[in-house]
């Protein structure tokens, strides 16, 4: 899976597609992140993290991811209770056959170990099963039909379908199994621990020889650890017993027990898990920076001259130019109040000569201004002058704005922008200027503000008027 920090930078950029409304401005945090120091990667890790400024974002991610973990971790306690159980049950006479418990111990975990080598041979470059996939959906573990919890389930679906999942998988199987392993051994130690055990051996198809032979060859790696196992007197003496044993060879076949549980069981399987973590670690899945989206806000950071003899600037794009047509006007401002009268003569004085022929909406701000101000456009034909403070941000919601008034407005468009300074008083909220040190840079670089509306205008064929200060 992604990392967390990945997570987050990819859910803003799934929900920035949608146009999903931020707690803060993603613009906003563009441009201040262009001036600091840093790695591409690191920036934009700080870019999401600035943009969910509420954390809501990041508290679904680590909901969903919590409660995968979370299954994880009580299937692992239920597997280790019942390899406990399992294995307490199995030893409840006083005298067991050896090899019959031994069987029943690494029997089945050895053909299932050998089974995943044999198919991580095979299938190589494989993507995870699609089972593993559906079983931890996050559609079936978290309920919402928000846009952020969406965007969320979506974004680990498409992680599990990941062809690193399957090392994912390989290491939650492994952990269940040393799960089921450590809850035998837990229950071999308790109960070595409060009973005497006599251990014997039988078989009607293998010589008593190769019964002992196998016995010393299964004993040679448990004694390379310190692990008491018997001797050649000791095996000779445990076949066919039904009653109480010396404690000293009864303590050499216990040993055996418990160093065949750890050196053929838990060991191998825990370098299989190990493995699969590393091979995880390796086949992770990466934030992918070459899609379009995150090469134009690399890009956008990394615009400076090198060398100014050598640079040649790419002319900016310019809106085109205000033209008052014949008629009645309409004249609004969007969001926030002007303290002047008539505003609009300052930009356009030498072409509206009177205000006989000019309808002063008012302020267009919310949805029930903006319905009445398109109900009545349907019914007159004027041309719409609308008023924006300079240093207003051409975001989503506003171009909306421009694009539903435009549509309506049967003679046109234009946007003439304002340097009132009633504009900067307590009117003005965050969606214009996010805070003061925000306030500051524009102020420092008023043009940056003006061609971005130039750019958003250009390309709609609005035309702008700004009145100079």
């Amino acid at each position: 899976m992604l990392s967390p920090q990945d997570q987050l930078t990819e859910l803003v950029r799934t929900l920035e597609t949608e146009q999903h409304v931020f707690a803060t401005d993603p613009l906003l945090i563009t441009e201040k992140l262009q001036g600091e120091d840093g790695k591409p990667m690191q920036k934009l890790h700080r870019r999401a993290s600035r943009i969910d400024s509420n954390g809501a974002l990041a508290r679904v991610l680590g909901k969903i991811d919590g409660r995968i973990k979370g299954i994880m971790v009580v299937m692992s306690v239920v597997w280790c209770i019942s390899g406990f159980l399992g294995l307490f049950t199995l030893l409840q006479t006083n005298v067991v056959n050896f090899f019959y418990v031994l069987v029943c111990l690494l029997g089945f975990h050895s053909i299932m170990l050998l089974g995943w080598l044999v198919m991580t041979l095979i299938n190589q470059g494989r993507q995870s099963p699609s089972w593993f996939a559906s079983f931890v959906s996050p559609s079936y573990l978290i309920r919402g039909k928000d846009d952020v919890t969406k965007a969320a389930v979506d974004l680990y679906e498409r992680q599990l379908q990941h062809s690193g999942m399957r090392w994912y998988l390989g290491r939650f199987s492994h952990q269940l199994w040393l799960a089921t392993l450590t809850g035998m051994l837990l229950a071999i130690i308790f109960l070595l621990i409060v009973r005497q055990y006599s251990f014997s051996w039988e078989s009607t198809l293998l010589s008593d020889q190769a019964l002992i032979t196998l016995t010393q060859v299964l004993g040679w790696l448990p004694s390379m650890v310190g692990f008491d196992v018997p001797d050649s007197t000791a095996i000779v003496q445990s076949r066919l017993v039904t009653d109480a044993m010396p404690l000293s060879v009864a303590r050499q076949w216990a040993g055996l027990l418990v160093g065949s549980l750890l050196m053929y069981g838990i060991v191998p399987r825990a370098i299989a898990w190990a493995f699969c973590a590393l091979m995880f670690r390796r086949k992770k899945m990466r934030l992918d920076i070459k899609l379009p989206y995150y090469q134009k806000i690399l890009n956008f950071w990394q615009r400076h001259v090198v060398d100014v003899d050598d640079f040649t600037a790419s002319p900016a794009p310019i809106a085109p130019k205000a033209t008052v047509s014949a008629g009645k006007k309409l004249v609004a401002l969007l969001e926030y109040p002007s303290e002047q009268d008539n505003w609009w003569q300052s930009g356009l004085s030498t072409d509206i000569k009177d205000n006989s022929d000019v309808e002063n909406f008012g302020i267009v701000d919310d949805r029930d201004d903006m319905a009445r101000l398109k109900t009545y456009l349907d019914s007159h034909s004027v041309q719409v002058l609308l008023g924006i403070h300079g240093k207003a941000l051409p975001d989503r919601g506003t171009l909306r704005k421009l694009d539903q008034i435009a549509s309506h407005a049967k003679h046109g468009l234009i946007v003439q922008l304002l340097n009132d300074t009633s504009f900067t008083d307590n009117n003005i909220t965050t969606d214009v200027l996010e805070s003061s040190q925000t306030t500051e840079q524009l102020l420092e670089k008023p043009d940056v503000r003006y061609q971005q509306w130039q750019t958003a205008l250009s390309a709609r064929k609005i035309g702008l008027v700004k009145v100079d200060s």
